[in-house]
């Protein structure tokens, strides 16, 4: 979410999902994958600035791509983490991910209030095969609970967020494609919600007023992401995610601006060496 769940800055939500990684996820069919692969990645992001924001953030990076599926720690396109328990109908991880910052002087709602830094999130996330209809596709639901810090002069903790996810995954006989469909909402504590908006007295103005959040529903969504490889070494990706700001718990902020968002993104990412040691799943 994206692996952040509320703000999509960066290419990590590029790589949310995997094309290559064999996990809980995956199809029977996917062969071994080698246990590292070194390569580069880029791409191009646009989202609101925040749930709800009227204004955009488009980013385009550039970034190393490090790939590696221990049986414990694991570092792919979905993170940096550490498997603890997997079966063939379970698996219990826990993850770090990140997001970028956001200048308030860039969103005009936000005009004289404080940056939105850069957010990591950590915790421990759920995932349960619920079915599996042949040998290239299959059901799951995701259960992450995560704490979110803000990193800016410091580090910052802003609470927590439960996002329930429901996806079905299909990939191509040949193993080329992967295409994902998903459907979740994002529940935030109170401290999340102030984080995103709360206006302070100090920061009221005449047409921003004092508002003090409350803990409830951040956003739904429902995304498609696809994945296609080129060749061995060469992969493109894509998504794009309708959103759902109106039914959330703080839809009366004068921060919500609008009730529904669009994010989406492109990227590739190339792989110049990859061990000749298989993962061992």
């Amino acid at each position: 979410m994206n692996r952040h769940p509320l703000r999509c800055a960066g290419l990590t939500c590029l790589f949310a999902t995997s094309a290559h990684a064999a996990t809980l996820d995956a199809p029977a069919a996917v062969p071994a994958q080698p246990l590292w692969e070194l390569g580069l990645a880029g791409g191009v992001v646009s989202a609101p600035s925040y749930p709800g924001a009227d204004d955009r953030e488009t980013r385009a990076l550039g970034l190393p791509l490090l790939i590696y599926r221990g049986k414990i720690f694991r570092a792919d396109q979905s993170g940096i983490g550490a498997r603890l328990f997997r079966t063939d109908a379970a698996e219990l991880d826990v993850g770090l991910a990140a997001s970028l910052p956001v200048r308030s002087d860039d969103v005009e709602a936000r005009a004289g209030m404080p940056d939105l830094g850069a957010l990591a999130e950590f915790g421990p996330r759920l995932k349960l095969r619920l079915a599996r209809f042949d040998g290239y596709s299959g059901l799951r639901a995701e259960l992450p609970l995560r704490a979110v810090m803000e990193v800016r002069s410091g580090v910052r903790h802003q609470g927590y967020t439960f996002e329930p996810r429901l996806a079905y995954d299909r990939r191509s006989m040949d193993g080329k494609w992967l295409f994902e469909t998903n459907l979740s909402a994002v529940v935030g504590d109170g401290k999340i919600n102030r984080y995103f908006y709360e206006v302070r007295p100090e920061y009221a103005t005449a047409t921003r007023p004092a508002y003090q959040a409350k803990s409830g529903l951040v956003l739904v969504r429902a995304g498609l992401f696809v994945a296609r490889a080129i060749n061995r070494d060469l992969r493109a990706y894509g998504f794009v995610r309708a959103e759902n700001y109106g039914a959330g718990a703080n839809d009366n902020s004068p921060l919500h601006l609008r009730d529904n968002g669009v994010s989406a993104g492109f990227g590739l990412s190339w792989t110049f060496k990859r061990s000749a040691a298989l993962a061992s799943e």
